[in-house]
């Protein structure tokens, strides 16, 4: 058997290990809780109404595999970068290149959809205030925060995600209230019925519940953080495992039960798109102040996955390209503390775009940026999904080891997710409002494609001069 590759852990890439299992697993959940769900559920439950909570069971369990298989591949080896690291072993040093880059201009496009979330949250209490005023203040915090270290990132995005979960778990604990006793405006309405009552299951038929699936995918996006944060965790041979495993609960919880108890309190009928389901939940319950509770929570969502997707994951990635010859060498530096001072300054400053750009957001912007964030998710964790298909048939034939954590039911869970997202990306290009994101994906593709031979040329020309002797000239 070939022996095991060499360990690309924290003390060879420099980083510290300043991350928990609890800050792992909040920064598992924290990254996917976000508008994609306390925003873009509105839109989706007028379209489709309670099947949509089908659609996040079916796409919840793909996702869920996704994440397995990168589990396995992080158990085989912690390589620089997560997923981008496989990529280039697996697949070559073009998808390494592709993989690093889509994943950063995904989040960073997404870091720009939560900061402007973040601006019309505010609104709601101070409306003078000006939506590109918030959007700044909370990037150059959450900028701030990145710089100094990864232990007090760690900390600030478990305490976001917290309030995020002890909110949700709340709403379904008044909701079951409101369902069991009774009380509250919506206590003579309110009924598990209210799930099938009005128009069925599938009140608008099985389509409207197949396209909603790029926003419900949109919503999970940030999940695969895990695999980012591996070279920072503290023992991650349990603590990786632990958080992989506890995710089918807290999706079952977050997702499916809160969608399931406010659609019983509150008949789907009664919720529109561009508002959040759940603030509309709690003013149809009747709570005093419920609005502004829930309105903390949704602002705490978008600046937790700016913290975690936008700033934190980019900065990583963006370095992986500097280490492994994606992008100029200087991307790859480390501060004392083992941060990533120049990739951080360089997300934060590309994410100000969207501060810029703010005020003349049009209508259908949300819509815009998140298909486009959902066709390079897609890419990536087709990538992973590709990536590990090959990492065990290599591990099969003994050429590596196996690992201790296995995806189940491999290669065929892989082949039904990969069909899954071929399924996903038609109902993209289905649309008119979403199809864009193809126009956009593919123009990526382009530049990237274009840029490869760039990039393949540096990073021959930095191996061949790391590979003549000290002392000697490379013209010798």
């Amino acid at each position: 058997m070939v022996a095991k590759l060499p360990e690309q852990g924290a003390e060879a890439e420099g980083y510290q290990r300043g991350l928990g299992t609890r800050q792992i697993q909040m920064l598992a959940i924290g990254g996917t809780i976000g508008t994609g769900l306390f925003l873009g559920a509105g839109e989706n439950i007028a379209k489709a109404g309670p099947s949509l909570i089908l659609a996040y069971a079916v796409a919840g369990l793909m996702v869920f595999f996704v994440v397995r298989a990168l589990g396995e591949l992080l158990m085989y080896r912690r390589a620089e970068g997560g997923f981008a690291g496989y990529a280039r072993e697996f697949l070559g040093p073009f998808w390494g290149y592709a993989t690093t880059w889509t994943y950063w201009i995904i989040w960073v496009t997404t870091g720009m959809a939560e900061l402007t979330a973040a601006g019309k949250y505010v609104q709601k209490w101070w409306p003078g205030v000006e939506q590109w005023q918030t959007a700044l203040v909370a990037l150059v915090v959450l900028f701030a925060v990145n710089l100094i270290s990864v232990k007090l990132f760690g900390e600030l995005e478990f305490w976001f995600a917290m309030i995020k979960v002890a909110a949700i778990v709340m709403m379904i604990l008044v909701g079951i209230g409101v369902l069991v006793f009774g009380f509250s405006d919506a206590g003579d309405t309110a009924a598990v019925s209210n799930l099938w009552s009005h128009g069925g299951f599938f009140p608008e038929g099985v389509s409207p519940a197949l396209m909603t699936l790029q926003m419900v995918m949109f919503a999970y996006l940030g999940v695969e953080l895990v695999g980012v944060t591996a070279s920072e965790a503290k023992d991650p041979e349990k603590n990786i495992p632990r958080a992989i495993n506890a995710l089918p609960l807290r999706f079952a919880l977050f997702y499916l039960g809160s969608l399931l108890v406010i659609l019983s309190v509150v008949p789907w009928t009664a919720f529109k798109g561009g508002a959040s389901p759940f603030v509309l939940a709690f003013d149809e319950i009747g709570i005093p102040g419920g609005g502004d509770i829930v309105n903390v929570v949704v602002l705490t969502a978008a600046l937790s996955s700016c913290n975690a997707g936008g700033l934190y994951s980019t900065s990583r990635m963006l370095r992986t390209a500097g280490v492994n010859g994606d992008g100029p060498r200087a991307l790859a530096g480390l501060n004392g503390r083992g941060v990533p001072v120049l990739t951080v300054v360089i997300s934060a400053l590309v994410m100000g775009i969207g501060v810029v750009v703010n005020a003349v957001v049009p209508d259908k912007a949300f819509e815009y940026i998140t298909s486009v964030s959902t066709g390079g998710a897609i890419l990536v964790w087709t990538v992973i999904l590709v990536a590990h298909m090959v990492y065990r048939r290599k591990a099969a034939a003994g050429a590596l080891p196996r690992a201790s954590y296995r995806m189940p039911w491999a290669p065929y869970t892989n082949w039904l997710v990969l069909a899954f997202f071929v399924f996903v990306t038609v109902t993209i290009a289905w649309e008119a409002d979403t199809r864009i994101a193809l126009y956009v994906m593919t123009g990526w593709l382009v530049l990237l494609v274009a840029g490869w031979p760039v990039v393949r040329r540096r990073s021959r020309e930095s191996a061949d001069a790391r590979a003549v002797p000290a002392g000697e000239s490379a013209n010798a």
